[in-house]
């Protein structure tokens, strides 16, 4: 049913929890899992020459946190004989960028973490798994804390 499941990952305990419903997933449609992480380029902001050594900084941070949930994720899922392809992508957008990298594996269908935000919280910071569900035709299965 699902021969390529798309896994965006954070390293938070709710991406954790979505390895795990795609591992089984994969497990039951002998599915190949993509794990993506996207790191947002305009996430750090600053102004005058400060700027690029800022931005150069958090891109490196940013890469290796990243390199982190990444291999966490692949250890988990090859561990149960699941293929797994990974990748850390760089985005202006998060959503815009994981639908991206639905649409180049051809993934048909995106399992994904919500950190159930609210209130203040969720209009500062948006939610992403929103936006995924929002935009894409694919099904999309959001797991929650």
């Amino acid at each position: 049913m699902f021969e390529h499941i798309l896994v965006p990952v954070d390293g938070s305990s709710t991406s954790s929890k979505a390895i795990e419903k795609a591992a089984a997933l994969a497990k039951a449609f002998k599915s190949e899992v993509i794990v993506v992480s996207v790191i947002d380029t305009y996430a750090f902001t600053g102004v005058g020459t400060e700027f690029a050594y800022g931005q150069a900084e958090y891109l490196s941070a940013a890469t290796a946190e990243a390199n982190l949930a990444i291999n966490a994720a692949r250890k988990f899922l090859e561990a149960d004989g699941t293929v797994v392809r990974a990748s850390v992508v760089e985005g202006q957008a998060v959503y815009k960028s994981i639908l991206e990298s639905a649409e180049s594996a051809g993934a048909d269908l995106i399992v994904m973490g919500s950190h159930g935000r609210r209130g203040l919280e969720k209009l500062v910071l948006g939610s992403v798994a929103a936006q995924v569900l929002s935009h894409t035709h694919l099904p999309v299965m959001i797991v929650r804390e």
